[in-house]
């Protein structure tokens, strides 16, 4: 497919993929790696979609971890990921082949400092990192890092209650400003917190919070997002003072914004409600204040922040230099059926899905772009977009049209949004090399280009083989977009 619609990626776009440490290294016994909250999460044979989709949101009790931490009899898919710290020259060799000019990863915190509040980092780590990050410019690749993608240290839950308790903000910016030491002057964009929002979603990997480990779970929640944004503002001010003009430290977050569910006023009104706490965390981060629709959720909802002074002329002196987005699907609302609830939301019954129930929505990518840039007027980076699906294998060989139509009619959508304003300055499809999956622990939920042959429980030859969107992506790398 050509686009002839909408030609509009500028030169020196920056075409590529995105995934995290958590789910791809593996390696985890190596190199004095700590356990991170990725790491405790089984792979539970059998369980339905639903199933596994409620227990993402749910969480885990302290008790829980703790027997997952020495759990024998489960297969823990995120601890050997597709051993990516080992095979990263070969996969980022197969990158280089489809022609990237960046790819997203992250650097494992539980590598770099394992228990979280180590007063020295481990030097093996970074040493392995700084090798990996060096491969990716000898090949062209701008690399794109996450500070943070899903990997708090176990023992900040265990020991300090997770990310809402303040004194781990220092650590985490003891960890930040390792890296901006390490690989400031070699990397140049960096995320400091994975989809900042999914804490609404996926708190036990946002913010490293036992589902038992607080009374009020919503106040403990929102503390730890405004701690996170207190971090990393901390990490601006520290990466101005580096003197170093291309460092640009920015923030993330998954697209939740939802449309009304008819032109009903009740439905319109519900949806900008539900918008405007999407909105709350890039108001922050770039405008430097809690808007006053939050303030009264928060009050409607008892929901009390400690909030020093400090912290607010800290976020508003250093807001973030780019926008992160992730993107998959859409939701609406509707006032019938929804109340103003930050997760409560409806399907939209125009809308094909996949597998695993996720809206595919092209013109939401288009939608999501344009009022972010018009909101914001800053760069933003399209962190992750893309397809889960189960592929087969016939002949050797991956036919996965899905994942072709699925790309080449949110791409195109990005085209439109470049023509209409938006300064989108890269796109990481989502999973470039198959890896495990974040929410449901999976391998059969495929994402990439390159197949790995690995299954649900680890058996396989880990070979890497090229499916047919590989050569189709290199070609929409080649033609800037074009080609389609």
């Amino acid at each position: 497919m050509r686009n002839n619609k909408y030609p509009f990626f500028p030169g020196g776009f920056l075409w590529g993929g995105a995934q995290a440490a958590s789910q791809a290294d593996g390696s985890f016994t190596e190199d004095g790696k700590g356990l991170n909250s990725s790491d405790v999460q089984p792979f539970l044979k059998g369980l339905s979609n639903e199933e596994i989709q409620r227990l993402e949101t749910q969480g885990m009790t302290i008790e829980e971890i703790k027997q997952n931490m020495t759990d024998d009899q489960h297969y823990y898919p995120k601890r050997h990921g597709i051993d990516f710290y080992h095979t990263y020259r070969q996969d980022i060799d197969l990158l280089a082949e489809m022609g990237f000019k960046t790819f997203r990863t992250s650097l494992d915190w539980s590598r770099i400092f394992p228990n979280g509040d180590d007063k020295q980092p481990n030097i093996a780590a970074l040493e392995h990192y700084s090798e990996m990050i060096d491969y990716m410019l000898a090949h062209g690749i701008e690399p794109i890092i996450t500070m943070n993608h899903y990997e708090t240290p176990l023992n900040i839950t265990l020991k300090y209650g997770g990310w809402p308790n303040r004194a781990v903000i220092p650590m985490f910016e003891r960890f930040g400003k390792t890296l901006l030491d390490w690989f400031g002057s070699r990397v140049k964009y960096w995320i400091v917190v994975n989809q900042i929002n999914m804490v609404q979603i996926e708190p036990w990997l946002s913010v490293g919070v036992a589902s038992d480990q607080y009374d009020n779970m919503s106040e403990a929640l929102y503390q730890s997002t405004h701690n996170q944004m207190v971090a990393a503002a901390w990490i601006k001010q520290y990466a101005k003072s580096l003197n170093l003009p291309d460092l640009n430290i920015g923030t993330m977050v998954a697209d939740g914004t939802v449309y009304p569910a008819s032109s009903k006023p009740d439905d319109v009104v519900l949806a900008m409600q539900h918008n405007r706490m999407q909105y709350m965390f890039t108001d922050v981060q770039f405008r430097g204040y809690y808007p006053q629709a939050a303030k009264n959720y928060f009050a409607e909802h008892n929901i009390h922040l400690d909030i020093d002074i400090d912290d607010m002329k800290l976020i508003k002196d250093n807001p973030m230099d780019f926008l992160g987005i992730s993107y998959y699907y859409s939701k609406m609302v509707s006032a019938e059926k929804n109340a103003y609830e930050v997760n409560d939301t409806s399907a939209n019954p125009h809308l094909e899905t996949s597998p695993w129930g996720w809206a595919i929505d092209p013109q939401g990518l288009y939608n999501t772009l344009s009022q972010y840039a018009d909101r914001y007027n800053k760069p933003i980076i399209i962190a992750e977009n893309g397809f889960g699906m189960y592929d087969e294998i016939e002949d050797g060989k991956i036919h996965d049209d899905y994942r072709i139509d699925y790309l080449s009619k949110h791409i195109e959508q990005v085209g439109r949004a470049i023509h209409d304003g938006a300064n989108v300055i890269a796109y990481c499809e989502w999973g470039p090399i198959d890896i495990v999956s974040c929410s449901s622990q999976q391998m059969s939920k495929r994402y990439g280009f390159i197949y790995v042959d690995l299954d649900d429980e680890g058996q396989g030859s880990g070979k890497r083989i090229r499916k047919d969107s590989f050569y189709w992506y290199k070609d929409v790398i080649t033609s800037n977009g074009r080609k389609i």
